[in-house]
C-alpha cells in the first residue's frame, strides 16, 4: 500500500454535506439575545451576507460548491491522506493509522475551506471589508488569504496572549493585506471597556468575537465572518471527510475511528460529519473529539443555551459551554481556547454519538514530538491534541482496524511554543470545577 493516497483533481467534491437533516434530534434554534425568541434570517443580515444565512438555516442535505470557490480550492485540494507507517512502528501497534493532511493549504491549515466561500459570498453582495477574530492565528491568516483572492479588506482581532506568543501570524496576516489588533483593543467600545477594568487582560476568543461583531455592526461596508461553531462553517469543512471517504474506498479500507481536536469544532466536524449517515445506519465507527484539560468544553461543560461572546452580542446557541465569561489559561493551543462548541457537534455529543476526551498540553506536545521524529512534520499545537488522541486510540485498537485523524495544521509558525516545551517551560492547567460553576452562573436562564 502506498503511504500517500491522492485523489485526482477531478475527484474533488462538487458539493458540501449538510448534517442537519440527518441529526437524530433536531438542532435547537439560535435565540435573540434580548427577546430569547428564535432569531429570524433578517436579524442576521446586519453581520452576515444572505447566501451565508441561507446555508446556516438550510435543510438541504447537499449544498453546491460554486465554481469560483472550487477554482481557488484547486490551489491545494484534494489534500493527501497519508499512512503514518513509521508512527505505527514506533508505537508497536497492529492497526493502521492514517492522517488527512490539511496543512498543505496556503494558510497552513484547514481554515481556508470556509474562508474562501465566506469571502466569495461577501464579495458577491458588494461587501468591502470583513472583520473577524482569531485565536492562534490560523483563522485570521486564512481569511486574510481568502480576502486577498477576492480583492477585499480584512480586519482581524487576535486574542492578546496568542498575538504576543505568535508574532509570525501577525506578519503573515499583514503580508496578505489584512490589518490586525491584539484583543482586547482600543479599536472597539467592548475592547476599551475591558481594558479600563483590566489593563492586563490576556483576552479570549469570546472577547475577540465581541470586538469583531461590534466592528461589523457599526460599519455599513463591513460584514463579519466566523471560522468555527456555526452550521455553515461546518458544512464547508465537510469537504475534508468527503475526500477521506473517497481516499479510503480507493484502497479498499473504511474507518473504525475518526479522531480530531476540538475548539469550536469545525475541523473535527469536517472530518466526521460525512460519516454520520453510515454511523447511524449501524456501522461501527467511533468519533473521538480531543480537547485541552484547560478548556474542557465537551468533557466538563454544561449542554445549555449561552452567548457565543463576552459582550453578549451574538445569538444564544444551545451548546456545551463553560460560560461566556470564561477566560482561558494561556496554553499554546490558542485555537482550542473557546468556551463553547459547535451546536451540531454538541448535539451529537449529547446524543452519545461522540466520545470526548481531554489531555494536558505537555502530553500533547510529547505526542507531537513523536510524530515529528517519525513522520517528519511539525504539527500545530492544536493538531497535537488530535495526534495524542490517535496514539491513545491506536494503542487500544484491534489488529487490522483503521485510525484516521485530522492533521489540521502545521506548526511552522509556532516554534516559540516548541521552544518553551523543549526548555521545560510549559505548565499544565486543568480548569478548576469551582471556576466552571462560577462562570456558568452568568449563563441566561433559558429552557
Amino acid at each position: 500500500m502506498d503511504l500517500k493516497i491522492n485523489l485526482p483533481e477531478g475527484e474533488m467534491p462538487r458539493q458540501w454535506y449538510n448534517a442537519l437533516p440527518d441529526l437524530p434530534t433536531p438542532l435547537a434554534p439560535p435565540l435573540d439575545p434580548q427577546t430569547k425568541q428564535p432569531v429570524s434570517p433578517e436579524q442576521l443580515e446586519a453581520i452576515f451576507p444572505k447566501a451565508v444565512i441561507e446555508q446556516e438555516l438550510s435543510t438541504e442535505r447537499w449544498l453546491p460548491i460554486p465554481e469560483p470557490v472550487r477554482d481557488i480550492y484547486r490551489l491545494y485540494r484534494p489534500t493527501p491522506l497519508v499512512r503514518a507507517k513509521r508512527l505505527e512502528e514506533a508505537l508497536g501497534v497492529k492497526c493502521k493509522i492514517f492522517y488527512k493532511n490539511e496543512s498543505v493549504s496556503p494558510a497552513g491549515s484547514h481554515k481556508p475551506n470556509t474562508a474562501i466561500p465566506q469571502a466569495y459570498y461577501n464579495k458577491l453582495e458588494g461587501v468591502r471589508r470583513i472583520s473577524t477574530e482569531t485565536g492562534a492565528g490560523q483563522w485570521g491568516t486564512a481569511l486574510s488569504f481568502a480576502c486577498s483572492m477576492f480583492g477585499m479588506a480584512c480586519t482581524v482581532y487576535m486574542v492578546k496572549v496568542s498575538y504576543n506568543q505568535k508574532p509570525y501570524r501577525r506578519i503573515l496576516i499583514n503580508a496578505y493585506g489584512g490589518e490586525i489588533f491584539a484583543s482586547p483593543s482600543e479599536n472597539t467600545k467592548t475592547g476599551r471597556a475591558v481594558l479600563a477594568s483590566d489593563p492586563d487582560c490576556s483576552g479570549s476568543l469570546g472577547l475577540a468575537i465581541s470586538e469583531a461583531v461590534e466592528d461589523a455592526a457599526t460599519h455599513a461596508d463591513t460584514k463579519y465572518a466566523l471560522g468555527s461553531v456555526l452550521n455553515h462553517v461546518l458544512h464547508h469543512q465537510t469537504i475534508i471527510g468527503l475526500e477521506v471517504e473517497k481516499q479510503l474506498a480507493a484502497i479498499g479500507e473504511k474507518p473504525d475511528y475518526l479522531v480530531g481536536c476540538v475548539g469550536g469544532g469545525s475541523n473535527f466536524a469536517g472530518l466526521v460529519l460525512p460519516f454520520l449517515p453510515r454511523k447511524l445506519s449501524g456501522e461501527a465507527i467511533r468519533f473521538i473529539a480531543v480537547e485541552p484539560k484547560a478548556c474542557p468544553t465537551l468533557t466538563r461543560g454544561q449542554f445549555r443555551y449561552d452567548y457565543g461572546d463576552v459582550a453578549q452580542l451574538t445569538p444564544l446557541l444551545k451548546m456545551h459551554t463553560l460560560g461566556h465569561a470564561f477566560m482561558p489559561a494561556p496554553i499554546h493551543a490558542g485555537g482550542l481556547r473557546y468556551h463553547g462548541g459547535a451546536p451540531i457537534v454538541c448535539n451529537l455529543a449529547n446524543e452519545g454519538l461522540i466520545d470526548a476526551t481531554a489531555y494536558f498540553q505537555t502530553e500533547c506536545f510529547d505526542a507531537a514530538r513523536l510524530f515529528l521524529r517519525t513522520e517528519g512534520f511539525l504539527p500545530a499545537p492544536e493538531t497535537s491534541h488530535a495526534i495524542k488522541g490517535a496514539i491513545e486510540t491506536a494503542k487500544k485498537a484491534k489488529p487490522g482496524e483503521n485510525v484516521v485523524f485530522l492533521y489540521s495544521g502545521h506548526g511552522l509558525l509556532d516554534l516559540a511554543s516548541y521552544d518553551a516545551f523543549l526548555q521545560g517551560k510549559l505548565t499544565d492547567f486543568a480548569y478548576p470545577e469551582a471556576h466552571i460553576a462560577e462562570a456558568l452562573k452568568a449563563c441566561p436562564d433559558v429552557g
